[in-house]
């Protein structure tokens, strides 16, 4: 327990960032229409399941169409 509250000032940012990135790109996802690849429900899941970064990057990088 000693050990989690030594790395608590750089864990509270990371998660901070990690779900303003989700909110982010949920929101995103649901404002637009068209994707380079996918469609809606599918980019929705990837970005829910894969919510460690992984899931928003992969929606940024692969399917967001270009404005």
């Amino acid at each position: 327990m000693e050990n989690l509250k030594e790395f608590l000032p750089f864990l509270i940012p990371l998660v901070v960032v990690e779900l303003g990135l989700l909110v982010y790109t949920i929101v995103h996802i649901l404002k637009h229409n068209n994707y380079k690849r996918g469609n809606r429900i599918l980019w929705l899941i990837i970005t829910i399941v894969g919510m460690n970064f992984i899931g928003p990057i992969l929606y940024f990088v692969l399917g967001k169409e270009e404005d």
